[in-house]
Order: C-alpha cells, then sequence, then structure tokens
C-alpha cells in the first residue's frame, strides 16, 4: 500500500510544469494582497457582514424559509457587482500600488524627501503665524471609511499651498488636509473624534479628532494648534507634543521609512 501511495505522488509530481508554478504563484499572490488590503481597511467588518448573511443563506435553506431565502438569492446573484461597489477604494489602491507611492519607496526617493521637507516647513510656518491645521499622512490603511469626505484637490505638496489651504480665509481651512500617493489628495475632511475617557477633558477639538483617526488607522497626523503655536505629531497611541521643525523632520523620516542623506542628518 505504502509503495503504491509513493508511486502516485510521484506521478502526480511528474505532471506538475513550469507553467502550474508560475500559475499557483500568481494566484497566491493576488489572493494574499486581497487579504492584506482587506485586513488593513474597513473592509473587515464589511466582510463581517456579508459573512453573516451567508450563514443567514443557509439557515433560510436548512429551514425552508422561503422569502428571506427568495431575497438572499437576490443579493448574492448580484455579488460580483455588488463587491465592486463596496471594496472600490480598496481596488483603486491596489491598482495604485501597482505603481509608485513617494512616500513609502524608501532611501533613492528625492519626491519623498521632498514632501517631508515641504510639510516640516509648512506647519511649522502655520504655528508661527497662529493658524490651526491637521494635515494627515496616509499610509497603508484607506482612511476614506473613517472620514468625512471633503474637497478634492490633488496638487503637489508644498508649504506655500498648506499655508494657502489653511489659512482663515480659506473655505477648506477649517478641516483635515489628506495626503495619499505623495500628493494632496483633499482638504476639508472631518475625522473622527476619539471617545477615550482617558483624554485631557480641556482637549480640543483638533486634537481630539487626530486621536481620534490615529486609533483606527496607520496613519500620521500632524497637529498645529493655532492656540498656543504648537505642532504636534500623532500615530497610533503615541503623541509627541511640542516638536520643532528638526524634530517633526526626523520623525517624519523614521515612521515613513525615508534616510535622511548625511547633510541634513548632521544639521538635525
Amino acid at each position: 500500500m505504502n509503495v503504491l501511495r509513493s508511486s502516485n505522488l510521484h506521478f502526480l509530481i511528474s505532471q506538475i510544469t513550469l507553467r502550474d508554478c508560475v500559475d499557483l504563484i500568481l494566484v497566491w499572490a493576488v489572493v494574499y494582497r486581497a487579504l492584506l488590503l482587506t485586513k488593513k481597511s474597513g473592509a473587515v467588518q464589511i466582510l463581517s457582514g456579508m459573512g453573516v448573511l451567508a450563514i443567514a443563506y443557509f439557515i433560510s435553506i436548512w429551514q425552508q424559509l422561503v422569502t428571506f431565502n427568495w431575497l438572499l438569492e437576490l443579493f448574492f446573484s448580484n455579488l460580483f457587482l455588488i463587491v465592486v461597489i463596496l471594496f472600490q477604494a480598496e481596488i483603486r489602491r491596489a491598482l495604485a500600488q501597482i505603481g509608485s507611492n513617494p512616500f513609502l519607496l524608501g532611501s533613492s526617493s528625492m519626491e519623498a524627501r521632498h514632501n517631508i521637507e515641504e510639510v516640516a516647513q509648512g506647519a511649522m510656518q502655520l504655528a508661527q503665524k497662529g493658524m490651526g491645521a491637521l494635515i494627515v499622512i496616509e499610509r497603508e490603511i484607506v482612511v476614506d471609511y473613517f472620514v468625512e469626505s471633503g474637497t478634492e484637490i490633488d496638487s503637489e505638496i508644498s508649504a506655500e499651498v498648506l499655508n494657502a489651504i489653511f489659512s482663515p480665509t480659506s473655505p477648506l481651512h477649517d478641516g483635515a488636509l489628506i495626503i495619499r500617493n505623495g500628493r494632496i489628495f483633499s482638504a476639508g475632511n472631518f475625522l473622527p473624534l476619539s471617545k477615550n475617557p482617558v483624554l485631557d477633558k480641556n482637549m480640543g477639538t483638533r486634537h481630539r479628532a487626530a486621536f481620534g483617526l490615529a486609533e483606527q488607522t496607520d496613519a500620521l497626523i500632524v497637529i498645529v494648534s493655532e492656540e498656543n503655536r504648537s505642532v504636534s505629531l500623532s500615530h497610533g497611541e503615541h503623541f509627541l507634543n511640542g516638536l520643532d521643525q528638526a524634530t517633526l523632520r526626523k520623525e517624519l523620516y523614521q515612521e515613513l521609512g525615508v534616510k535622511i542623506q548625511p547633510e541634513w542628518s548632521a544639521v538635525t
């Protein structure tokens, strides 16, 4: 019996070609990437809801709930279209990541270093002028699920543009600016306020909004306080307050995985 099993195994292995291996690797890569994007976004909750509906569908068959089963069949018969609509943000992001993300390219990205320098400089200029600001640098997790969308801009990052957007005369100053794929994606966005009871009750709305997004995503949020003219950085459970330009630059370089050029690190 063991000899027969061994011969069958050798026969199956001998039938596997290089094309089959490439085919399996491509399928694995696509499935793995899809699961990774799902895990890193609000899509997990959507998938959980669809799982509940799938269980309900089988229960409706088992218990012969005719009307309920008919309704669920209508839903699952259009599943492909529903998935495309529900996960359009993830699909767009996956396609975008086939290209490059200037903030996450690594040590050779001059554009990434330029963007970090402009964000740090712009934040300090805003603080000196006493103008408040919220600058969200999106990383792996799509923030679309967690913010109330503002106005799309699609602009290059520069200190001048940041100053113009957060000027009190700008219609977009009262909200957060989102940086995505190395560009200013939108402005005037409203972030979820943190419900953490441990936070200081005297803390302003801008800081609570930054904490609220940091608790749910991996974004970096630069906060400029107009009251005390200070600059802070929030991400995850970390909060750094009272940053100067050199420290803010250093933190952004570190968190975004971009190497500081020797002449810049010597200055800091």
